[in-house]
């Protein structure tokens, strides 16, 4: 490795610390649009590794409390203090970061930017431990690096570059843990997405960058042995062929209630018109999102907490060739836009699992611009009291259920204006049975595709939510609202 960067650092430039030929025109664009995904590091502690020659470090300085730049280059380190030392308060280290050692509790950002790929998958292991001991309690971790394969132009005789899948970042850091005091904490994934610089300059996506939070892992855990509800998600309920198998009953594209009948009858609500922006909370594999881009030219912003679901759905983006389209891993709760990004918050059945409703409603306002609209679907409950089997079912999937004239009363509470919450039953039961009927007519098709449990796990599955409607216990809300 040492040699490696030896030869791509004798003159110190960000073309060698890039490996591009294209490297300023790359930054002049990648530069603004990595710094937007960042919390505020205002009056903040920054641990930077894999500085380079400080092509983030000078942003970093002056905003920041303070700032640990380090890199293993002497060139790359010399050239950053020498041009960004007077810019605020900073150390500069040359150091191989796998050696570091810092105190616990010691920084509010990590960032790196192309480091992980040059460490071995246990020196990563260890590497993620380490910055989880190092960061305050809520800190936050950003890395970026080169997925499946290498972007830049520059000639190599050999790469040492690991280019692991995003799945593989996705696993390893969320399943990293480190105690303290005997409390436990982990890392929940607060976005990943690929750069769009490269995807518009290079039409590359192997660019993905990664925000995480530092988080108590007992106060997290919700599934069973699952730590957190992302992971419960991916490697339970939205496994790659549990997705498929839910999309072999909703329709092709679709993982939500009516699939694209549904979809065409709330999208028409909103009115759409050729350039206005969209977010989709809980977008499943992007059937809605290309939809909307197809017939109605506005850009598409797709964010779900489960990485399965977005990997098929940038898949299914390769092949619908929609540059208004794009798609990351994000929790809702914590993704960060800057206010009045958008023109409509649009989301399908997939905000239950939240428990403060309000907080997020409140979130989704802050989103829209003046005049923007809002429109949900979700799973709601009847007054209770519930019976039995609908109690264990809401604790077993960690739903937080709000009758649909409650979820009303959050979105006026959240300052909406023109409300319409409206119970949506009769039609959820009319679709179940729909789509029960066209389960049986592909029933052969079905169980070759998949097999007889899965099969049997779909319909009766579908056959419980019938059940659970029936009895008053489970309801369907549709809500539509404006921000003034």
């Amino acid at each position: 490795m040492t040699e490696f960067w030896k030869v791509h650092s004798r003159q110190a430039t960000v073309e060698e610390m890039m490996l591009d030929s294209n490297a300023q025109e790359l930054t002049e664009h990648e530069l603004p649009e990595i710094l937007s995904l960042l919390p505020s590091v205002a009056g903040k502690d920054v641990l930077e590794l894999g500085s380079g020659i400080g092509r983030y470090t000078c942003h970093l300085i002056g905003k920041a409390h303070h700032v640990t730049a380090v890199d293993f280059m002497e060139k790359f380190v010399e050239k950053n203090r020498r041009d960004h030392s007077h810019l605020g308060k900073a150390d500069f280290l040359q150091a191989d970061v796998t050696q570091l050692n810092f105190p616990q509790n010691s920084f509010d950002l990590i960032f790196s930017n192309w480091l992980l790929m040059y460490l071995s998958d246990g020196e990563l292991s260890t590497m993620v431990e380490k910055m989880l001991a190092w960061l305050k309690p809520g800190g936050h971790l950003f890395f970026r690096e080169s997925c499946f394969h290498q972007s830049g132009d520059c000639k190599r005789d050999f790469d040492p570059t690991r280019y692991r899948t995003p799945a593989l970042y996705n696993h390893l850091v969320t399943s990293a843990t480190w105690q303290d005091n005997k409390k436990a904490f982990g890392f929940d994934i607060v976005l990943t997405k690929s750069v769009q610089t490269y995807i518009k300059m290079k039409k590359n996506k192997n660019q993905v960058c990664w925000l995480l939070q530092k988080a108590p892992r007992d106060a997290a855990a919700q599934q069973g042995d699952f730590s957190t509800f992302q992971q419960f998600l991916d490697n339970q309920q939205y496994t790659r062929r549990g997705i498929l198998r839910y999309e072999k009953m909703f329709g092709a594209g679709y993982v939500s209630t009516g699939g694209l009948s549904t979809t065409k009858e709330f999208v028409d609500l909103l009115n759409l018109t050729p350039g206005q922006k969209v977010v989709d909370v809980g977008c499943g594999i992007g059937g809605g999102d290309f939809y909307m881009a197809k017939n109605f030219g506005v850009e598409v912003l797709g964010m779900d907490l489960s990485a399965n679901m977005v990997e098929i759905a940038c898949e299914r983006a390769v092949s619908e060739k929609l540059p208004l389209v794009h798609f990351e891993v994000a929790d809702a709760t914590k993704r960060v836009f800057p206010e009045g990004t958008f023109d409509v918050v649009y989301s399908r059945d997939t905000i239950l699992h939240i428990s403060d409703k309000l907080e997020l409603f409140k979130h989704f306002y802050s989103w829209l611009k003046p005049g923007g609209k809002l429109l949900i679907s979700d799973y709601c409950c009847g007054e209770k009291p519930w019976s039995p089997r609908f109690e264990e079912y809401v604790k077993q999937r960690g739903y937080i259920l709000y009758t649909p004239k409650r979820y009303g009363q959050f979105l006026e509470e959240a300052g909406f204006t023109n409300v319409r919450a409206e119970d949506r039953t009769v039609q959820f039961i009319r679709v179940i049975k729909r789509e029960l009927g066209k389960g049986e007519d592909m029933r052969e098709e079905f169980i070759q595709e998949f097999s007889q449990d899965d099969f049997d796990a779909i319909v009766n599955g579908w056959t419980e939510k019938l059940q659970r409607c029936e009895l008053g216990d489970q309801r369907w809300g549709l809500f539509y609202a404006t921000k003034k």
